[in-house]
């Protein structure tokens, strides 16, 4: 019968491969979004950074002037002392927290709300930001760091800037000690061998030396047994480009 497939394992929710939350030091999210944020502005003061091992961008602590404390991610360059505002009123400063229709266009934002008031769902990894394009009423076209452009309420809130901690896969990990404390931290899975590398009993691509030896292109309602490769393919095979096109006919 053979072993079962590793995302078959994970699916089971062993503690192997459930996420560490205990280690976790910090819920992300934007304050409610209240009155107070819609028609006005809270000031509020960095007064420390937090290293979550949860994220790979460093957190920052801020106080606001009602003696509310909050969790933000920290962007490029801000610093303990540095003031952020949150709100409909807030100024353009490093870090603040204000909905779309407020920023201008072209501008650097990251941690923003797909939803008004959820607290910030997108674009939250160490170095990554978007930017605003365009506003047309009240929708607000906005380009993701995968270059690809969405279309948000202009009530959606954003923070202004570059999440820090860019650069950080630039330094190699040297040896293969590294990277298994790095996976280890978060229980990610690691290492993943390729599944012709793996025998048939274990993977359905097992088996072979150096090729699967069948088609990849499974169904989307494949079996978990089975799911692997290339998921609902569109089309299989070498594109036919402009050049391949004209070539064939000119002949």
């Amino acid at each position: 019968m053979g072993k079962r497939l590793k995302q078959q394992k994970r699916g089971a929710g062993s503690p192997r491969y459930i996420s560490p939350s205990h280690r976790y030091k910090a819920d992300l999210a934007y304050r409610p979004y209240d009155d107070v944020e819609k028609t006005g502005v809270l000031t509020g003061k960095v007064v420390g950074f937090i290293d979550d091992p949860a994220r790979t961008a460093m957190l920052m602590k801020v106080k606001y002037d009602n003696n509310e404390t909050g969790i933000l991610l920290a962007p490029e360059g801000i610093a303990v002392g540095d003031v952020v505002d949150v709100g409909a009123q807030a100024r353009l400063r490093l870090g603040s927290v204000m909905p779309l229709y407020r920023v201008p266009d072209g501008a650097y934002i990251y941690n923003i709300e797909r939803n008004p008031g959820d607290g910030g769902m997108m674009v939250k990894a160490a170095g990554s930001y978007a930017n605003v394009i365009a506003k047309e009423g009240k929708i607000v076209y906005v380009k993701l760091p995968s270059r690809s452009t969405i279309i948000l309420s202009n009530e959606c809130r954003a923070q202004l800037g570059v999440i820090s901690g860019g650069g950080r896969l630039e330094k190699p990990m040297l040896k293969a000690g590294n990277q298994y404390y790095k996976k280890t931290a978060l229980h990610r899975l690691w290492p993943v061998p390729r599944g012709v590398h793996q025998s048939a009993y274990n993977h359905p691509h097992g088996g072979k030396q150096h090729h699967v030896g069948k088609p990849t292109t499974v169904a989307r309602s494949t079996p978990p047994g089975g799911k692997v490769g290339h998921i609902a393919a569109r089309q299989t095979g070498r594109r036919k480009g402009k050049r391949t096109i004209e070539a064939a006919t000119e002949e």
